[in-house]
């Protein structure tokens, strides 16, 4: 699936080791195996890293934290024994893995096996989930760590993965273009074939909400006076509801607390104005202001949280 741009090959396991800290991260190898001969084929596309690899013979993997990206796993033959915050799974043919950020694994790499690797900046995770969403996520997507591969779900994925792989065997140089497309186009099959804590979320029909009617009323309101001074007390009085109510539908239905959804949209229309005004003629603190940001310092971090960039960044480009 992949070509051989980028090959290492290597049967020494302090060199395995250093090409694994390369891709990846800090890690110790073992192996007593003869038929220890690691093969990797890497190669990088934007934000992804997408490899075949095998380590021959039995070898055990003892990598530290993963503090920045999540590793998907998908067999080409043989099985591998995972333990995943004290979890011990065995993967083979019909099974991949998702390994988190953050956490702690130990992989048992049995002889002849082969895999396909992609590794993902969790970041690029988030924001891509973000932008489904419409609002920023207070924590990070953590996905499933078992993927079944013979579900409609897993076909698709793989159909996916075998398409990235394929335009990557055939292109020497990737246009910028190009790579962003493969990002984009396997992180949202990634997030939505492989469950995750925002599933629900992210497979949710909006047109079929059933909010109660004051969720709607407050949501109209908050778009129609976002650029005015707003409180909690000012939009319970208008749903004529108590602010326990406000709160707790706002988290039952929307996942957010009210000040939250009014925050999200008043991002949105600091992103569209800087976007929409010329460069020369406005600044990111008056644009912050006028929509109610008075701390630029917090403004600017959930700035670039929500939309990836910096209100800079984004003035530069309009």
């Amino acid at each position: 699936m992949l070509s051989a741009y980028g090959l290492c090959q290597t049967s020494d396991v302090e060199e395995a080791r250093s090409v694994g800290e390369h891709i990846f991260c800090k890690n110790t190898i073992y192996s007593r195996d003869p038929q220890f001969n690691t093969r990797v084929n890497y190669r990088r596309a934007g934000n992804l890293g997408v490899g075949r690899m095998t380590y021959g013979g039995e070898t055990i993997i003892d990598p530290d934290v993963m503090e920045s990206f999540a590793l998907i796993q998908i067999p080409i033959r043989g099985r591998e024994l995972i333990e995943c915050d004290g979890n011990a799974m065995l993967f083979e043919s019909e099974q991949g893995a998702v390994l988190n950020a953050h956490t702690r694994t130990r992989i048992h790499h049995m002889p002849n096996t082969e895999k396909i690797i992609v590794r993902v900046d969790k970041d690029v995770i988030k924001h891509q989930c973000q932008q489904h969403l419409g609002r920023t996520l207070q924590k990070d997507v953590e996905f499933k760590m078992e993927m079944a591969l013979d579900t409609p779900d897993g076909r698709n994925f793989v159909q996916a993965l075998a398409w990235m792989c394929d335009v990557l065997s055939g292109s020497d140089k990737l246009s910028p273009l190009l790579s962003k497309q493969l990002e984009t186009t396997f992180v949202g099959m990634l997030l939505n074939c492989q469950q995750n804590n925002y599933s629900a979320e992210l497979h949710e029909d909006k047109g079929q909400s059933i909010a109660p009617s004051f969720i709607k009323r407050i949501e109209h309101y908050i778009e129609e006076h976002a650029h005015e001074p707003i409180s909690v007390v000012d939009l319970a009085e208008h749903a004529g509801v108590s602010t326990r109510s406000l709160f707790s539908g706002f988290r039952r239905f929307r996942n957010i607390s009210p000040m939250h959804y009014l925050k999200e949209v008043r991002l949105r229309r600091v992103h569209d104005e800087l976007l929409h005004t010329h460069s020369s003629s406005a600044t990111v603190t008056a644009v912050a202001f006028r929509w109610g940001f008075s701390h630029l310092g917090h403004f600017t971090t959930d700035y670039k949280r929500r939309f990836g960039e910096t209100p800079s960044e984004t003035l530069m480009r309009s």
